[in-house]
Parts: C-alpha cells; structure tokens; sequence
C-alpha cells in the first residue's frame, strides 16, 4: 500500500496540475471580468437605440453566459485532473461539456421568450391571451428540443426514442385522457379564441359566469361577480354553449311606458318627442334599430315601448345612460301635461236594501 502511494505522489500531475487549474481558473476570472465590462458597454449602447429588442437579448444572455464562463473551464479543470490520475479515457466529461452547453442554450432562449412576453404584455398593444399562447408553445418546443438533444448526447438512438415515445405516447394518452382532453380544450380556447383574459363570459348551460382571470394549459380561472374564484377545466368548454358579452357591440335599452286613460289624445305626440330625443341623444346608437311605439291598452295604461340600443357596451356607462334616458321620457309626459299611469281598481258596490236601485261606483287609485 505505501509502494502504491508513493508512486501515485511521483507522478507527473501532482507536480504541475495545481500550476494548470490555477491558470485556468485565472482565464476564467480574466473572462468574466472581460465580459461584465462587455456587458456594460453593450447595455450603455442598447439603452440608447429606440427598439427594445437588443435590450431583451442582452438580458437574456446575461446570468447563461457567466454560468458558461466559470462552469466550462472548471470542467475541464476536472477533466485534466481525473485524466491524469485514472487511465481509461473519461468520455463523461466530454457529456458534461455538451450537456452544459445545451443547457445553457436551452436557458437563454427561455429567458428571451419569457422578457419578450412581458415586454409586449406591457405595451398592452397585442391580445393577451394569444401572447401566453404563443410563449407557452414556444417554451414548450425549445424544451422538447432541449431534451432530444441531452438524450443524443447520452448516445440514445432518436428513432428508437421516437418509436418507443409513439407506443408510449398511446398508453400514456389511454391512462391520462382527462389530462389530454384539457389541453387540448386549452389549445382550442388559444385557437379559436371564444374568450381571452379580462373577458365577462357565461355559461347558460352550466352555473358558470363571471370575468378570465388566467387560462393555462389544464384549467381556466374565472372570478365571479361575488369575488369567488371558479376553476373550470378546459375540456368543458369543448361541448357547452359559451357567451361572451364582453364583445357586444351594443347594449339595449327595452321598456315599456304607461300612460292614463285620461291622456289618450296626447300619447301620438308624447311617441313622438320621445322618438326625436332618442334619435338625437348623443349616447344612442341612431344606426340601430330604434322603435317607439304604442303596443297594447293595459288595464290601467295605455302602453307604449322603447326598443333602442346605447353606443356604449360599459356596463355602469350603459346604466347611467339608460337613466338618463328615462329621466328625459318622464319630462316629456309632463311637458304634454300627462302623467305615468299607476294600477287602479273599479269597484262597484251593490245595494244592500232591495228597496234602492241606485248603485254606488268607487274609484281608489294606488
């Protein structure tokens, strides 16, 4: 045992492979200070360009690059120490040297996608939806491709990795389909694009309303009117009738107005006001359809109705304009001296005695 250390101490690498890590780990410090120096001049230079794009990229390669630099030397610091002492050749090194440059690859684009995907979400100029649709997608095939690429520098066969990933893929889809189903109900939403965040949807067939708050790949969260989070899963939206009145184009105001008997000769003209200020009031979309008519002799009133549509689709805008809408009738009935009739009864009271044939007629209002 002593014979075999002192023959491992006479070797020629404990006598120089401190002098080579240490030069190269020197390179690397030179390397790194080298590129912070790089860095900020790249960053003073990019703040003044008027596109964001070379910020972004400048970001995303900040944080992989100083891995790389302090990483790949000291793995071939490793490298030159284990070769040395051990006889056979060392092939996992070269698999660590691949695998950390594929990684580091792998993780500058990722940060790339994720910065420009804020970047865009923060000018508020694109669909939000469709931004998080396309980074998911676009995440998702640089890390497929990540992981082929560790799996061929391990020496696995892509084409039996493929086969065997298709056999695989179909007992997979049996034991998961309720997984698969809403994913691809979440690439049906991304697609077809029935609703997108921020949007007020229902349901009629199922108990589902309120505002997106977040669509992912498996569960769509909706926030209810009464501030209740609603997780819905994706697969649901493929075989329920959704509405979305968030894409209105207009709201309608329908109502029905009933005047006195006693006012019977000025409900022509009373129509007619209220059609002329509804075709010349700023908020009502005059395009649309627009009837004021007289409809029906109710049993207290005679009816007419309103059947219009606002410019605005802004729910609180929409009742404020609807206010002042009937505000405006009411002064028109009042300006013709009429009134709005209110439910009365006629109630005929028979005599008592068989001696009097006089009846008595009574009239309450209210």
């Amino acid at each position: 045992m002593d014979k075999w250390l002192t023959e491992i101490q006479a070797l020629p690498v404990w006598k120089n492979w401190d002098n080579s890590i240490v030069l190269i780990t020197f390179a690397s410090l030179v390397l790194w200070i080298s590129w912070r120096l790089l860095y900020s001049r790249l960053y003073i230079l990019t703040e003044k360009t008027r596109v964001d794009w070379d910020n972004l990229l400048l970001h995303a390669l900040q944080t992989p690059v100083t891995v790389l630099i302090w990483c790949w030397p000291a793995s071939i610091s490793v490298g030159l120490l284990l070769d040395d002492m051990v006889e056979s050749e060392l092939n996992w090194l070269l698999t660590l040297k691949q695998m950390l440059f594929i990684l580091c690859f792998i993780w500058v684009f990722l940060r790339l996608i994720h910065n420009i995907e804020q970047h865009v979400l923060s000018t508020k100029k694109r669909d939000e939806t469709t931004v998080q649709a396309i980074a998911k997608i676009a995440r998702l095939a640089f890390i497929l491709t990540g992981l082929l690429s560790l799996m061929q520098t391990f020496g696995l066969s892509l084409s039996g990795l493929l086969t065997f990933g298709g056999v695989g893929g179909l007992v997979v889809g049996f034991a998961a389909k309720d997984l698969l189903s809403n994913f691809f109900g979440g690439l049906m939403i991304y697609f077809d694009r029935p609703f997108k965040v921020g949007d007020w949807i229902r349901s009629p067939d199922r108990n589902i309303e309120g505002t997106v708050e977040r669509i992912g790949w498996r569960m769509t969260i909706i926030r209810t009117f009464d501030k209740r989070p609603l997780y819905v899963p994706n697969a649901v939206f493929s075989h329920i009738v959704v509405e979305n009145p968030s894409r209105m184009l207009n709201r309608r105001i329908y109502e029905t107005i009933g005047l006195r008997y006693d006012d019977a000769e000025k409900v022509s003209r009373i129509i007619q006001d209220v059609k002329t200020m509804l075709e010349t009031h700023p908020d009502i979309d005059a395009s649309q359809t627009l009837i004021v008519n007289f409809n029906a002799f109710g049993p207290s009133s005679l009816d007419f109705f309103i059947y219009t549509f606002t410019k605005t689709v802004n729910w609180i805008k929409y009742h404020e304009v609807k206010q002042d809408i009937l505000l405006r009738v009411m002064t028109i009935i009042h300006q013709h001296d009429a009134d709005i009739a209110y439910p009365t009864q006629i109630l005929k009271l028979e005599p008592e005695s068989s001696g009097s044939s006089e009846g008595h007629v009574f009239h309450p209002q209210g």
